[in-house]
């Protein structure tokens, strides 16, 4: 078994943390510049020296220092010399850098569906309504085998299942306009805060985050932040999607010796602001679950109070830095956070908590039968690595020789929901050629022969001025055509009908009766429907009124 770790020290006792209960998660909160970020990389080198692969999300830009070996500046020997600790091995640790946008790291990618509708609501912030359809579009997809891997992938599929709408109703239920609408202006503002580069292949393959270097230490897996904390969403959710991939393909390995892997999750108040209830619900099953599969999962935070209670009874191992009591809401939240702790009859935790220095913290482990000790007021040990980061050459020098170098720079795009559904689209869309050959073959459609121009009659080529047929003669049928393509309209009555008549009185206002056969006006199409809606002599009657009032007028 491994040798207990050393992670803080007073003048009365060494406080360690066992290696074989480091997968019981545990928590370290603080106020800002309190030390947290020292804790952290004391916490993760020393995992990393007895063989555990340790990921972590380097929010400020500190925590590349990780890679380079420590100096002994003035303050940590002021340090060391406090503590009665002999000098350690100067050494950095192995470390591999991530970056959701390929800058300060290896490329990190998901694809849409791996992803899925749950979390993808949260960092979108959709609603339960807007869930509803995003979770319909994923079926959609899903039952006809279109790939969800980027985000023109699901922009694709929204827009196909928001056509087809009326479509898919009877069997997926109604699909609102709206929420398809909301889902991808939600779709759009991810792309502006370059979330798109998140989404695409090649994906994460979560064992290469479980390596060990030629002296068997584990790797640090380093994700740049500064830049994704612009997103804070995308920030939570690309780490809870982290953990539940984890959580799904790991194996069930009970209690080890040490960790298969410790993950830290810092800035951890932004997984639980404004959390739907469903999404706690997975957070709190995957820390109690994740256990039983060898991972250690670590919440940093200001406050203990960040985390729910559902999820703050499952960490065992505590580090509390100062708080600040500044306001009466403060000293509420200092008077919550020492209750959290195994009372120490030797100190007033409350108290203590508002007077701890920089470097200074509360501490409390497991002991060997998995209970908390008492808590105790202790310093923080120095690490052997860099208090501080690295340059940017050093960096680009330490992805070049990573053991992932050149696996996740180029993306991938194959043929997925995007490509086949503009397949489908181009493919009712004939071609030019296509086009001319269809309109050259199609028939003449009804009434098209009515619509087209009279010819000229021989007469008016001549020079001689055309004839105007009589009226009685515009009602007469037109002769037979040879070969019809469609049977004619049925016949008309032989006797004058009501629309002829009306058509004749209206011929004086519209320029004359003698006119041929012509589409009819606006009001000769409402006057005829009238008509026919009024079968009686007393309909005629009072037709033949309004029409003469407006005629007078």
């Amino acid at each position: 078994m491994p040798n207990p770790l050393l992670i803080a020290k007073n003048e009365h006792q060494d406080l360690f943390l066992l290696p074989g209960l480091a997968n019981r998660h545990g928590a370290i909160t603080g106020a800002t510049g309190t030390g947290k970020t020292v804790t952290l990389q004391i916490m993760a080198e020393s995992l990393s020296n007895i063989g555990v692969p340790v990921f972590m999300a380097d929010v400020k830009g500190d925590l590349s220092g990780l890679a380079k070996a420590g100096l002994p500046t003035p303050r940590i020997q002021e340090r060391l010399d406090l503590l009665q600790l002999e000098a350690p091995q100067w050494v950095g640790c192995p470390v591999t850098f991530w970056d959701v946008f390929g800058e300060k790291g290896h490329p990190v990618r998901a694809t849409v569906s791996d992803l899925g509708p749950l979390l993808l609501a949260r960092m979108l912030n959709l609603n339960e309504v807007q869930q509803g359809v995003l979770q319909l579009v994923f079926k959609v997809a899903d039952d006809h085998g279109l790939l969800l891997l980027d985000l023109k992938d699901l922009r694709a599929m929204l827009q196909h299942v928001g056509e087809n709408a009326a479509d898919l109703q009877t069997e997926y239920g109604n699909i609102s306009a709206a929420s398809i609408g909301a889902i991808q202006r939600g779709l759009i503002a991810i792309e502006e805060q370059g979330g798109d580069k998140f989404f695409g292949e090649p994906m994460l393959n979560i064992e290469d985050f479980m390596q060990t270097d030629s002296y068997g230490r584990g790797v640090i897996n380093i994700l740049a932040a500064d830049q994704l904390m612009n997103s804070p969403r995308l920030y939570a959710v690309f780490l809870l999607w982290m953990l539940s991939e984890l959580f799904e393909h790991l194996p069930e390995v009970g209690d080890l010796e040490k960790p298969k892997l410790a993950f830290f999750f810092d800035e951890a108040h932004l997984l639980f602001n404004e959390a739907p209830k469903a999404l706690l619900q997975k957070i709190e099953q995957v820390v109690r679950l994740i256990r039983s599969k060898g991972v250690g999962v670590y919440f940093v935070t200001q406050n203990p109070l960040d985390i729910p209670d559902t999820v703050l009874g499952q960490l065992g191992n505590r580090v509390q830095h100062a708080l600040r009591a500044f306001t009466p809401r403060d000293q509420k939240a200092v008077q919550a956070a020492a209750q959290t702790f195994r009372a120490n009859p030797k100190l007033d935790t409350a108290q203590v908590i508002t007077e701890l220095g920089v470097g200074e913290a509360l501490v409390s482990f497991l002991d060997e039968k998995g209970r908390p000790n008492v808590v105790e007021r202790a310093y923080v040990i120095p690490p052997a690595s860099q208090i501080g980061p690295i340059t940017d050459e050093e960096r680009r020098d330490l992805m070049a020789n990573s053991l992932v170098a050149g696996v996740y720079e180029q993306a991938v795009d194959r043929e997925s929901a995007f490509e086949k559904l503009r397949g489908r689209v181009e493919a009712k869309m004939p071609t030019p050629q296509q086009a001319r050959a269809q309109r050259q073959a199609s028939p003449v459609p009804p009434g098209a022969q009515a619509q087209r121009p009279q010819q000229t009659p021989p007469a008016a080529e001549a020079g001689e001025p055309p004839q105007q047929p009589q009226a009685s003669e515009s009602r007469r049928a037109p002769p037979p055509q040879p070969e019809p393509q469609y049977a004619p309209p049925p016949a008309q009555p032989a006797g004058p009908s009501i629309g002829d008549s009306v058509r004749d009185m209206m011929g004086g206002l519209f320029g004359g009766s003698g006119i041929a056969r012509r589409k009819d006006t606006m009001v000769e199409a409402m006057v005829k429907s009238a008509a026919r809606s009024i079968g009686s002599q007393v309909g005629r009657e009072i037709i033949r009124g309004v029409l003469g009032s407006i005629l007078k007028k």
